[in-house]
């Protein structure tokens, strides 16, 4: 299955001010193992869909965001699973999400 979600990398792009930019990033995992190919999607305060990425081969993903209160959701031929974070302003916000 393909999609137009962009494929992530473990690295913050080179430019990116984290003292400027809201930034949700992490990891994919099941049962302690990166997953890769997981359809990251990040979803609004209110349960809406934003966006949508791949996770890298390591597991990572990232989001730009706007600071407030987000879920992010990782669906996976293995499982689903999902975490919130509270993004009250710039910086990076980390996410862990297992799956399974």
């Amino acid at each position: 299955m393909s999609c137009g979600a962009p494929e992530q990398s473990a690295e913050l792009p080179a430019g990116v001010d984290i003292e400027k930019e809201v930034v949700v990033s992490g990891r994919v995992t099941a049962a302690g193992a990166p997953v890769a190919g997981a359809f990251v999607r990040l979803l609004d305060a209110g349960g809406e869909f934003t966006a949508e990425v791949v996770s890298s081969p390591e597991g990572a993903f990232l989001f730009y965001a706007a600071p407030g209160d987000w879920t992010v959701r990782a669906l996976h031929r293995s499982g689903n699973g999902e975490a919130k974070v509270s993004a009250d302003g710039p910086g990076l916000h980390p996410v862990a999400i297992t799956v399974g």
